[in-house]
């Protein structure tokens, strides 16, 4: 396959036909089946007759299927809309209305789930297509760099979810500088815990296709353990994962005591991990650079890594604008700010999303002329790196101040048996907002919110300090692993929250 402006030759580029490209449930795919897999359903989506830029929903967990259904979309010059598996199908049934599909590919496992979900008028190609007697199907063709490729569901964090443009020059954008400063090499091998249809797991995806390295799935991750066994199985050498992922491994396995050499790169993103927890995982695996980065949506996926060997000086900040990307830190005139003032952060670069999808007051409230207005309020050093305080949505603002809902969290998990814990602002009559901190506990752990909050009252200024604690098993999560604010917000209002500690 020649590489071109179309990204699905430019992921595929560098892939020897012998390598392995794809490990599932002991399997391994090589780049020689990828590249059949994605032909065969080129061949099925270019016999429906669909003009260019027709979307084409992406329905299933991580598997071959996944990503050739994804690739031949993209080759075709269609836009690939990939679809969580963990929504609900009320969820799926939305999001397809606001993309109006033209047809479906789904692995039928999936499908048995959401069959009711696309409605009657949209076709759909399952999984079986593979084993159909149909000659691959890979034209050469001229695409428009600047052509939608996929449309990528917002995590829905803190809205209802839009769909951002990802263009094939945003992709290829992203894509050259992650691979650039991960240095990621061919005989690299990723395990993969987060979901192909959510921006960070689509760029663990893309970077190790183009690096022609290989991704190794890994279905579940209720029980951590079972992902580090396949890391070690595997020889795994890159880790990706956000904040829910590393509070499990480092709280709730062996993942700090057990020895796994082969690990060289720790990736975290997806939200902010508490200073104390990247300590505890730069001591885990000592052998492994660990990368915290930052990003969104709507970039692609990566705005900003902090550099390994900063960790020890720069620890929480997000470090800079990774290569090609401009991040600046701006208050509400657009002017720069002072170091250790506040501000907003911006970003420009060419993998910038043009904006959501039919939604142009969403886009230029977003999309501005000073660059993506990302929502995450921080502060810059003299250095130029960023430290990020937290998002606008989630400031609370209680007794006249607003409190950093992150130094809140990150105050609690420095005290011993915490796994997780997220603060949010709840309605007072008093404090306009109180502050509600739900906390998941360690295996044995004998803490209860009482402790919590009297650790906590030795910590911060009276006004940061919980009114409210509450034990729950898990913090809700979004479809991508992210702590479910809104949930919680919701369960804090309950008259009664319901958890094992309540105070």
């Amino acid at each position: 396959m020649n590489a071109g402006a179309n990204a699905a030759d430019y992921l595929l580029e560098q892939g020897s036909e012998g390598d392995v490209a794809l490990v599932d449930g002991g399997r391994h795919h090589t780049y020689g089946e990828l590249r059949a897999a994605s032909g065969v359903l080129a061949a099925e989506l270019a016999a429906l007759g669909l003009p260019a830029g027709a979307r084409v929903g992406v329905l299933g967990s991580n598997s071959l299927f996944w990503v050739a259904a994804y690739l031949a979309a993209i080759k075709l010059d269609l836009v690939a809309v990939p679809f969580s598996d963990k929504l609900t199908p009320a969820d799926v049934s939305r999001n397809a209305r606001l993309v109006r599909l033209d047809v479906v590919l789904a692995d039928r496992r999936t499908l048995r789930r959401f069959d009711s979900a696309f409605g009657a008028e949209v076709p759909v190609l399952t999984d079986e297509a593979l084993t159909a007697p149909r000659d691959p199907f890979w034209p050469d063709s001229t695409t428009d760099p600047d052509g939608d490729a996929v449309l990528m569901f917002t995590s829905g964090t803190t809205a209802t979810p839009r769909a951002v443009r990802v263009t094939h020059r945003n992709m290829r954008a992203n894509t050259d500088s992650i691979v650039d400063y991960l240095g990621l090499r061919r005989d690299d091998r990723a395990l993969v815990i987060l979901p192909f249809s959510y921006c960070y797991g689509a760029s663990i995806l893309h970077t190790h296709l183009r690096a022609g390295a290989r991704v190794v799935l890994c279905h579940s991750f209720v029980y951590p353990e079972t992902a580090i066994e396949l890391l070690d199985k595997e020889g795994c050498t890159v880790l990706a994962g956000v904040p829910s992922s590393f509070q499990l491994l480092l709280r709730a396995s062996t993942f700090a005591s057990r020895r796994l050499p082969s690990l060289r790169l720790v990736q975290q993103a997806g939200g902010k991990l508490s200073p104390v927890l990247i300590e505890e995982l730069r001591a885990a695996q000592p052998q492994a650079e660990l990368f915290v980065m930052y990003g969104a949506t709507e970039a692609t996926a990566r705005l900003s890594y902090l550099p390994p060997e900063r960790l020890g000086d720069k620890l929480g900040s997000i470090g800079r604008g990774i290569p090609g990307v401009e991040l600046r830190v701006l208050d509400e005139q657009g002017r720069r700010v002072a170091p250790g003032e506040r501000g907003e952060i911006y970003a420009r670069g060419d993998n910038i999303s043009p904006g959501y999808l039919d939604a142009p007051e969403a886009t230029a409230a977003k999309f501005t002329p000073d660059g993506l207005r990302t929502g995450d309020v921080a502060v810059v050093d003299d250095e130029g790196f960023i430290f990020i305080v937290d998002r606008v949505a989630d400031f609370i603002k209680t007794w006249g101040h607003r409190v950093s809902s992150q130094e809140v969290e990150a105050c609690a998990l420095r005290l011993d048996g915490l796994v997780s814990a997220a603060a949010v602002g709840v309605p007072d009559e008093e404090a306009g907002e109180a502050v509600a901190l739900f906390v998941t506990l360690a295996p044995g752990a004998d803490v209860g919110p009482e402790e919590i909050r009297s650790f906590m009252r030795a910590q911060l200024p009276k006004h940061m300090v919980p009114s409210t604690v509450v034990i729950l098993d898990a913090l809700p999560l979004t479809a991508n692993g992210k702590t479910a604010k809104a949930s919680l917000r919701e369960l804090a209002s309950a008259p009664d929250p319901v958890g094992h500690g309540v105070g």
